[in-house]
């Protein structure tokens, strides 16, 4: 099996690995998953590119994403940003899967309002298990989106292209962010054994000797633990709590730095280092962003 890396810099060269024509827009294009055709000297291929993808599959479509492998079912919606990696799995002939690709390069949206807030749709982060799942409704609604887009695509390029592909590739977006939260919804239950999974990490990391060894946990300590991505856990916490996963890690903190300003004479310095910071002015700054007092006036205060 091949482990070939390639990397695509812009449309034209994916359409070129694809075999596709020269694409319509430099920027971005919808391409029919049903016309994509892998043969086995691809297969174990690793594929990263310059670009962002929305990708529809709505038949079996096996993927490796980062270290996940992944089968979509039907209805299901992914995203990747650039520099992902994606593996090819298997071989595809020609009609056998069918979907939607849109790609777009990030110079599309540069200095427009899109670009600057991008980063806010954090399922561009998350891995390919926590694609979102869509009802036929909520397919249509997407289909549509993208649609106009590809009308857009084939129009001649003028002074209102980028603001029209624009604003329809933001209205997708934000369908998927709603979408996304609906899917936390119907998940309630299941959200809330991550939550108080998150609760026994926090604890059990603290009664271990690893504050001291490695420092205060992180993030990503917590989604590997919970088998989700850090942006997915994170929005999954602030759905159900109202707090990221960084706030539930600082607020665990400073809880038992409380604890600790109270019920010892250890100095600030010291009961700094306890937690695993490694810099007493760091603990002391996330301190008082908290609670608004420095951790010397919380003791003098109580």
């Amino acid at each position: 099996m091949s482990t070939k890396f390639v990397h695509h810099q812009s449309i034209s060269q994916l359409h070129e690995f694809m075999g596709f024509e020269k694409p319509k827009h430099p920027l971005i294009t919808i391409i029919d998953v049903a016309h994509i055709i892998v043969g086995k000297e691809r297969v174990g291929l690793k594929i990263t590119s310059d670009l962002y993808c929305i990708a529809l599959k709505d038949a079996s479509c096996a993927l490796d994403y980062g270290r996940n492998h992944y089968d979509f079912e039907e209805g299901a919606l992914m995203f990747t940003a650039p520099n992902q990696v994606i593996t090819l799995t298997r071989a595809q002939q020609l009609n056998e899967i069918q979907g939607w690709l849109l790609y777009f390069h990030p110079d599309l949206i540069r200095n427009t309002s899109l670009g600057s807030k991008i980063d806010d749709y954090s399922f561009f982060s998350y891995e390919l298990h926590e694609a979102l799942h869509l009802s036929e409704q909520e397919q249509r609604t997407i289909s549509n989106c993208v649609e106009m887009i590809a009308a857009e695509i084939k129009e001649r390029i003028d002074d209102h292209s980028q603001q029209v592909l624009v604003s329809n590739i933001e209205l997708l977006l934000n369908y998927c962010t709603r979408y996304y939260s609906r899917q936390f919804n119907t998940r309630s239950a299941q959200n809330k054994d991550v939550v108080s999974k998150v609760e026994s990490l926090l604890k059990g990391y603290y009664h271990s000797d690893r504050l001291l060894q490695e420092g205060p946990p992180n993030v990503s300590f917590l989604a590997k633990e919970c088998f989700l991505s850090p942006g997915y856990l994170s929005d999954l916490l602030k759905k159900e709590t109202g707090k990221t996963a960084k706030d539930h890690i600082n607020d665990f903190l400073v809880d038992k730095a409380k604890h600790l300003l109270l019920g010892s004479t250890d100095s600030v310095s010291g009961i700094a280092y306890t937690l695993g910071f490694n810099y007493p002015h760091y603990f002391s700054r996330l301190f008082k962003k908290k609670t608004g007092v420095t951790p010397q006036e919380y003791r003098q205060l109580n």
